[in-house]
């Protein structure tokens, strides 16, 4: 067996049951994570350079809408985290229970939902801008992972892909 190339290989290397990720995937995620904090709490509280929708916009509207994105957020990753690691699948196969069956990607969908939610609570323009290229780069590392899944589940990941939405759940299921 050859050696692990990276930190994550090193620590799932014997779960044949997952099929992988962008190897950008774990840095660019930390990246987005340190830029944005940094960003939101200096303008947010410091520097208040594009905080002017905090006005337009009350407390008391912003932080229901902020708090419940928040809680939608650490369900999503703490029910998609559970669902993936929480056991070894012995015939790898599409996960389609709990949050699977509502969205493809809950943990990149918290990740959004997280951002969005810490933006509600202090509105700055500069880390909703932030806020949308990480939104993008997990919509890149979506549209990666899921072709593994195509390649390695083929016509069943694509019946998955057509009956669940990656990010918005289907009202109407085709």
């Amino acid at each position: 067996m050859a050696p692990p190339k990276t930190t994550r290989e090193k620590y799932f290397r014997h779960r044949d049951d997952l099929t992988g990720e962008h190897a950008l995937g774990d840095a660019g995620q930390i990246f987005f994570a340190l830029v944005f904090l940094g960003v939101w709490v200096t303008d947010s509280f410091f520097l208040k350079y594009t905080t002017q929708l905090n006005d337009a916009v009350p407390a008391l509207v912003r932080m229901p809408i902020g708090i419940a994105l928040l809680c939608l957020s650490a369900y999503c990753a703490l029910s998609g985290m559970r669902i993936v690691f929480g056991k070894v699948r012995q015939t790898p196969s599409v996960i389609r229970e709990g949050v699977f069956g509502v969205v493809r990607h809950p943990i990149y969908l918290s990740e959004v939902l997280l951002y969005l939610g810490l933006f509600m609570l202090n509105m700055s323009l500069a880390a909703g801008g932030v806020w949308i290229g990480a939104a993008f780069f997990l919509y890149g590392l979506s549209r990666h992972e899921e072709r593994l899944l195509l390649q390695r589940f083929g016509d069943d990941y694509r019946n998955y892909m057509h009956d669940v939405g990656m990010w918005i759940p289907r009202l109407i299921r085709k």
